[in-house]
């Protein structure tokens, strides 16, 4: 369990954006692999324009949430290059959701106090009442755009007692000494084709509540028949983490492993073997109800039926020694082989850096960026009582 400190650091990059785009970026953090897929897709397809874009990446097999941070680029290279952070952002998000999002409205909360956050031309900033609770919202000043703030978390709250993680600022951002500055604002109506928002803020029972009619939620209930329905969020509006889009990647903890059925750090051969035994299950029983072996475009995360090429667990940190299982179901946790991070493809085309802050492509390469990823997800970032260690501070951010 992460202190109160350790989370008012963590959620410091982001706790002053729109309510709409913070939930969405909690949802999106807890798919990593996917986030690390969605940079290098938005690498290869710079020629398309900001509508082509969030049409195009309905195609791909990701979490909604994950498909519509492509309208949101300099977001995702914030997230990729400090995959670490990300993780562990999402890692406390799955295993203390109240927790972060009261953590969010402490640094929200110093932040008006200090005279740092106030409402401008491009938000609202205003304090209500919900539920027994005072709570900050901030919301875009108009419904149809959205501005990504950017800021400095120490000019805008002071030294921490746990580092702030490392902040990316987009090329034109003109960061003022201590204020929030906002850069080219994002056409919501166009980008989203309809429906508005997905992802937002539920203050009363600290969740993120869902809109169905959002483009790409939509799009998602009625092309992932599973019972019918509106799958994404149940019978509901609370947003539900979906572990087939997880990639392998593993929890922060035991507890929520087994809530999801994954591994975690640490976990022994014969943890992470069970497990994998658990997700091939899953995995094959959603492709049996999708008519065998779906591909990517039809099963969530990619699951794919039965394949003779790609093995399960066998022994301890080796994938290749089991039955057949499709490519996007291989054994998760510590086991990691070639250009692969969890289950997903992770190496940039064309011999750039990889998504982990590591080397390009290949060999060596990529075998010490699995490595380094390992470790960003596995020993670093905020866990508890260590503070800042690790892989969950590195990365190729910066500030000014």
């Amino acid at each position: 369990m992460l202190s109160s400190e350790q989370l008012d650091s963590l959620v410091a990059p982001v706790a002053l954006y729109p309510d709409s785009l913070l939930g969405q970026v909690l949802v999106a953090s807890t798919y990593p692999l996917e986030i690390v897929e969605l940079s290098q897709w938005l690498q290869n397809h710079k020629n398309l324009k900001p509508n082509e874009v969030t049409k195009a990446v309905e195609n791909q097999s990701w979490d909604p949430s994950v498909q519509a941070m492509a309208a949101f680029p300099d977001v995702v290279k914030n997230m990729t290059e400090n995959i670490g952070w990300t993780n562990d952002l999402g890692n406390a998000f799955l295993a203390q959701q109240a927790d972060v999002m009261q953590a969010v409205q402490r640094m929200r909360t110093k932040a008006m106090n200090a005279g740092k956050l106030q409402t401008t031309q491009q938000q609202t900033v205003e304090t209500q009442t919900v539920g027994s609770q005072s709570v900050v919202v901030i919301e875009p000043a108009s419904p149809d755009v959205v501005y990504v703030p950017a800021y400095d978390p120490l000019a805008v709250w002071g030294a921490p007692v746990y580092p702030y993680p490392p902040v990316y600022y987009p090329p034109g951002y003109a960061l003022a000494a201590g204020a929030i500055s906002f850069g080219i604002g994002v056409a919501i109506g166009a980008a989203w084709g309809g429906g508005g928002w997905g992802w937002n803020c539920g203050w009363r029972g600290n969740n993120i509540t869902i809109n169905n009619n959002n483009a790409f939620v939509n799009h998602y209930n009625n092309n992932t028949r599973i019972n019918g329905g509106n799958r994404y969020a149940g019978n509901g509006n609370d947003w539900r983490h979906n572990p087939a889009h997880r990639g392998g990647a593993p929890y922060g903890d035991r507890g929520t492993a087994q809530r999801f059925g994954g591994t975690a750090r640490g976990d022994n051969a014969v943890q992470r073997q069970n497990a994998a035994r658990q997700s091939i299950g899953r995995n094959q029983g959603a492709a049996s109800r999708f008519g065998g072996g779906a591909g990517p475009g039809n099963a969530p995360g990619g699951n794919r039926g039965p394949a003779t090429g790609n093995r399960g667990p066998g022994a301890a940190g080796q994938i290749g020694r089991g039955p057949g299982v499709g490519s996007a179901n291989r054994a998760a946790g510590g086991a990691m082989g070639g250009d692969r991070i969890g289950n997903r493809q992770t190496s940039r085309p064309s011999g750039g850096r990889d998504a982990f802050g590591g080397l390009g492509m290949g060999g060596a390469g990529a075998r010490q960026s699995s490595q380094r990823g390992r470790a960003s997800m596995g020993g670093g970032g905020f866990r508890g009582g260590g503070g800042s260690r690790g892989g969950g501070m590195r990365g190729d951010g910066r500030r000014r």
